[in-house]
């Protein structure tokens, strides 16, 4: 990393939807320059995940006194909230449901605003990103399409093929465990456009899967930077020094047998500094 760029985020993921205040002033406690938020806690049971009662439920849609807080945490720290999560383009759910939650985020001083597709017809998907890209941009933020294996976006050329029919509004974000993983490599990413990557996200995996399902592994059991066999060199590499990556490597059993959040997150951060990001 060139002396004096601060490039890292920390993700909501990481750390399971802590409180957004409390998020943000550890991130600025580990050095980081910004977060990625969601609008409101998680609820591992919707993945079928006993509740960690880690935090307190919360809502930044709901609670203006919650807003005004994390507003005053990111002045006074500096930071950002580098990426908005959360937002999806769903079956027979018009994007323009979440113009409130867009209001706000835009308020909150966000810069991207990410989504995903839950849309099996891409046709539709593609028109839904074209109308939220809209509406991102119009309240003064960077719009990211993001892919997953087992999103029906699921790779960087379908990731490309929206932005291509979306045109300038659509920046692309890339996942280092969805890249490799969905049959992607750095030299896809070498070969964007111009301008078109806005946005990455860091942590390890194996290169094949350990034997449970896609998303199990990616939403509850990443690895530390350096401890997986991803080609983070590779990455540290394509990306410029001042490219923002934000640090996504949720481990629920660390968290389950007390592991603090805090320290994971130190964790973490540590690994991926140690690595040059």
């Amino acid at each position: 990393m060139s002396a004096g760029v601060n490039r890292l985020g920390l993700e909501a993921l990481t750390l399971f939807g802590m409180n957004p205040v409390d998020h943000v002033r550890l991130a600025a406690e580990l050095g980081c320059s910004g977060v990625s938020l969601t609008t409101a806690s998680m609820d591992l049971s919707a993945f079928g995940v006993a509740p960690l009662r880690l935090y307190q439920p919360w809502s930044l849609s709901s609670d203006a006194a919650l807003r005004a807080e994390l507003r005053a945490a990111l002045a006074d720290t500096g930071l950002s909230i580098a990426l908005a999560e959360g937002f999806m383009v769903l079956p027979d759910r018009d994007v323009g449901e979440r113009a409130a939650d867009l209001d706000m985020m835009a308020g909150l001083g966000a810069v991207r605003v990410n989504a995903i597709s839950r849309e099996p017809d891409l046709a539709r998907a593609h028109d839904q990103f074209a109308i939220l890209a809209g509406m991102v941009v119009e309240r003064g933020m960077r719009f990211m399409v993001e892919f997953a294996p087992t999103n029906m976006i699921s790779s960087l050329p379908m990731a490309q093929a929206v932005a291509d029919h979306v045109g300038d509004h659509c920046g692309l974000m890339f996942d280092v465990m969805h890249l490799i993983r969905s049959g992607g490599s750095f030299d896809d990413i070498r070969a964007l456009p111009r301008g078109r990557l806005g946005y990455a996200q860091l942590c390890d995996a194996p290169l094949t899967s350990p034997g449970m399902p896609y998303m199990e592994e990616a939403i509850f059991h990443r690895l530390v930077p350096g401890e997986g066999e991803l080609p983070l060199a590779e990455m540290l590499e394509v990306l410029p020094p001042d490219f923002h990556v934000g640090i996504e490597v949720p481990d629920l059993t660390a968290l389950q047998k007390g592991v603090t959040p805090r320290a994971h997150a130190a964790r973490v951060v540590n690994a991926a500094r140690a690595l040059g990001f």
